[in-house]
């Protein structure tokens, strides 16, 4: 039987619209090859899927093809040169650049490593800056809310009177609300079996909730604060007085007098929020003893006061309240010589040079100055990109000539070498994020910050993109325009030669790098020096060997016991009881009378209350009269004064003893005028000071013995424990104290320590390039004058002596820029050093040495180098 025969399947053909639809839309040129092919498809799926489905894919395949989804075809090849932005142009400008930086290893390492370090520093100080910037800014109304603050001649204070919030309020429409917030307070807490002393607590009026804009993760906003016994605490707090349990509704006692029930718990405070809290009180609490609250006082300058004005407010409108502010308070205290001023909440954090303040605020100066150490250390970095790219373009002159040859347009020439410099950028921007998550727990040690990088963060991620293109763009742009301006004849025929002005700008640019460098040196020194004074400075009375512990509790009800304790034992009976420390004293006041006062005169003089072994606790002098003395029962009524306080009165040592003053509404007598010492930072000068007799309490300061001290804590400890047995002993050392008011001072010294070396790192990573680069460039020359009897000292020195050239020029230039910025900068102490002149000697000399020894190394290298090898080809 034969076998069926294999006849070939008739073709099937698409509907005949189907096809008129193509010949009408397609372009002629390419119509019978389109055709042919969809003709296929169709008959393909006509046998496997059936006549519906094909049909439907022949009408899909129709428009896939069809304008403007398909470009015409030229009937002529285009041989004219690919654009730079063409997928394969692009293409071969990264294929080109990630092979030259494979094979030229140490000069890519040099070039990364650079700007890797660059970006880290910059990014780190970005991120520091950013947070600076950003304080108060969370809530909801910080462009409408601002803090009434006062100033009496050059006295400038955060405070204000407890009733002028509601009475502005009151009487000015523009005022949406207004809130009341004490000065932060000491408070003994007790709650779960726990008892601590909480330093971060503050009364605030009921409106707190809505007034700010912090989080309350518990309770109910709008009753949370109505409640004179009810009290916020933070969620930290939460857990450390009640651990896993609930705290909401919890009791909590305080002072072990008062219970206060948790009526919300509050997220911890924003780091970048001016408040820094953990309890919140109801000021309804503080006002069943306060007499300001009571009676609403116009007089006694005591709370920080905020108003929120409404939105149709501007900046410049609000300001423009102030004489109507002065106005009404004019009305309410008529003898009040008061200015008033409104500081945005947005700006208290860097521009709050005032007196009687939350503490913690930031420096808008430093800020400023570290933006520019930042733009400075990442111009640093280019710049060594530049050098090194610029130095070895030597190799690269006959790749250019023959790009130009084969028809490349300069264009494109600059196009292939941009492309390796953002190919370097990016590659460094990886390491650096790299490098700043690794450094990050140092540098927020080093800032007392809690800083974070979030990749996640698309506005950061925009940023540091955006920071790796500017980078590449402006380290690549000269060297790119540099080297795509070869001429093509003259480099092939090899008589290509670097013009005088590329090793000008080169030499240039080093000199800009050592300058930077030498500049954050010279600061560095200074910032040391002025800590240094600060820390050494005669106050005017001996500040080592003294501890204190505020008096708590029982205590104040037993004074006299507890200084019976103290004197019967000769570790504590060298002590003192003041009314606060004489490190930076907020309380102030303008109501003091004395003889031939001027009464236009605006003078706010601080005080201090102070017992019979003041002076001799702290070891002061008195200039004329006598100290307080148990032996005289009237100086109660009597007062000290110091010898700034006789000089703004118009008295002398000789007649001063004697005078009748009146200090806060008492009259009293001068008994002594003690010698001035300083009772604030060293950023204000000398104030006058009047020092009454200590009547109540406060702090109890010991002088110890040397090498006595932890035995002298123990016997405070002792006295404390029988005598006041329900507060817990605390003590604190007096110097620490005076060390913390300069802790933005000496934060900054540490940053600038830790960038003045990298931007020293940084130069020196394009020295050494330059001087291997150098040294290999002048291989042969080397060679001839060894052969003709050269020491090695002194090939050395040849190629050294323009590198030291170039750090001398720089030293100059650096110099007056540096003494003009740490001058102006040390404007902000009343009390200062003198920029030495061997500040700068001592920066120039570790500059030139560190410039020296990096250099040094490959001039070395090439000196003790065989001559016979490199006059091999000659």
């Amino acid at each position: 039987m034969n076998a069926p025969e294999n006849r070939p399947e008739k073709p099937v053909q698409p509907p005949r619209w189907a096809r008129w639809l193509l010949t009408r839309l397609h372009p002629a040129e390419t119509l019978e090859e389109v055709e042919g092919d969809l003709d296929e498809l169709y008959t393909y799926w006509y046998r496997r899927a059936g006549k519906t489905q094909a049909t439907l894919r022949y009408l899909l395949n129709v428009v896939s093809v069809l304008p403007p989804f398909v470009r015409k075809r030229h009937t002529q090849k285009d041989h004219s040169p690919l654009s730079n932005r063409h997928p394969d142009m692009l293409r071969n400008y990264f294929k080109v650049a990630w092979r030259n930086i494979i094979r030229q290893k140490t000069y890519s390492i040099l070039n990364i490593a650079g700007l890797s370090i660059a970006m880290a520093s910059s990014i780190l100080i970005l991120l520091w800056v950013q947070n600076e910037l950003s304080y108060d800014r969370f809530h909801r109304n910080s462009e409408q809310l601002y803090r009434l603050i006062c100033s009496a001649g050059d006295f400038r204070a955060a405070v204000s009177p407890a009733g002028m919030g509601s009475g502005l309020q009151a009487e000015m429409p523009e005022i949406e609300a207004s809130l009341r917030l004490s000065k932060s307070s000491t408070h003994l807490f007790e709650a779960g079996g726990n008892k601590f002393e909480e330093k971060r607590v503050f009364f605030a009026d009921s409106n707190f909730l809505q007034f700010f804009s912090f989080d309350l993760l518990q309770g109910n906003a709008k009753t949370a604060m109505r409640d004179p016994g009810g009290i916020l605490l933070t969620e930290e707090m939460a857990e450390k007085y009640y651990g896993t349990e609930p705290a909401l509704g919890k009791i909590i006692r305080i002072n072990n007098k008062e219970n206060f029930i948790v009526a919300g718990i509050l997220a911890t405070s924003p780091s970048n929020s001016h408040l820094q809290f953990d309890f919140i009180i109801p000021m309804a609490a503080l006002a069943k003893s306060n007499y300001d609250l009571r009676n609403n006082v116009w007089d006694r300058f005591n709370f920080y006061t905020y108003l929120q004005f409404n939105k149709n407010s501007s900046s410049v409108d609000i300001q423009n309240h102030i004489p109507r502010i002065q106005q009404i308070y004019k009305r309410h205290n008529s003898d009040g010589k008061i200015d008033f001023q409104l500081q945005p909440l947005t700006s208290i954090h860097l521009h709050s040079d005032l007196q009687i303040d939350v503490p913690g605020h930031g420096n808008i100066q430093y800020v400023n100055i570290f933006f520019i150490v930042a733009l400075f250390i990442i111009a640093v970095g280019c710049i060594n990109f530049m050098n090194l790219s610029t130095a070895h373009s030597a190799r690269r002159t006959k790749e250019v000539g023959m790009r130009k040859v084969v028809g490349a347009t300069r264009f494109q020439l600059v196009g292939q070498f941009l492309s390796e410099a953002l190919i370097v950028s990016f590659i460094s921007l990886l390491i650096a994020v790299g490098v700043v998550y690794l450094f990050m727990p140092v540098f927020n040690t080093l800032t007392e910050k809690k800083l974070a990088v979030h990749l996640q963060d698309g506005d950061l991620l925009i940023k540091l993109v955006g920071i790796a293109f500017i980078t590449g763009i402006i380290s690549g742009s000269y060297p790119a325009l540099f080297l795509s301006g070869f001429r093509p004849v003259s480099v092939l025929k090899g008589k290509f030669t670097f013009a005088g002005g590329s090793l000008l700008f080169r030499n240039g640019l080093v000199i800009a790098q050592f300058v930077v460098a030498i500049v954050l040196l010279i600061g560095t020194a200074v910032v040391y020096n002025q800590m240094n004074f600060i820390k050494n400075k005669n106050l005017g009375f001996e500040k080592s060997n003294l501890l204190y512990t505020p008096m708590t509790g029982d205590l104040w009800s037993k004074l006299a016991v507890y200084k019976d304790a103290l004197r019967q034992n000769p570790l504590t009976s060298n002590f003192s009881v003041i009314s606060e420390l004489p490190a930076a004293l907020i309380s102030g006041t303008i109501d003091v009378e004395w003889e031939g006062r001027d009464p236009n005169s605006q003078v706010v003089i601080p005080s201090i209350d102070v017992d019979e072994n003041f002076i001799d606790v702290f070891k002061m002098k008195i200039l004329t009269g006598r100290s307080f003395s148990a032996a005289f029962k009237g100086d109660s009524s009597n007062y000290m004064i110091n010898e700034k306080a006789m000089q703004v009165m118009g008295m002398n040592a000789g007649n001063a003893v004697g005078k009748r003053i009146s200090f806060g509404g008492t009259k009293g007598t001068i008994i002594g005028v003690v010698k001035d010492f300083n009772f604030k930072s060293l950023q204000y000068v000398i104030e006058p000071l009047v020092l009454r007799l200590n009547k109540w309490g406060g702090l109890v300061m010991v002088r110890t013995q040397p090498d006595n001290t932890e035995a002298t804590i123990k016997v405070l400890e002792g006295i404390n424990q029988e005598l006041n047995p329900a507060y817990p002993f605390t003590y604190h050392f007096f110097d620490k104290n005076l060390d913390d008011l300069y802790r933005s001072e000496q934060q900054m010294g540490r940053i600038f320590n830790l960038f003045a070396a990298l931007a020293i790192f940084i130069s020196c990573l394009g020295l050494y390039g330059l001087s291997a680069f150098m040294a290999e460039q002048r291989t042969k020359e080397i060679g001839v004058r060894k052969v003709l009897g050269a020491s090695v000292t002194g090939v050395v020195a040849l190629l050294s002596k323009d590198f030291l050239r170039l750090v001398l020029i720089a030293i100059v230039i650096a110099s007056p820029i540096a003494w003009y910025t740490m001058n102006r900068w040390l404007q902000s102490f009343a009390y200062k050093i003198d920029i030495q002149w061997w500040l700068f000697v001592l920066a120039s000399l570790l500059t030139i040495s560190i410039a020296m020894l990096t250099v040094s190394y490959q001039s070395i290298k090439a000196a003790l180098m065989n001559p016979v090898k490199s006059l091999r080809s000659e």
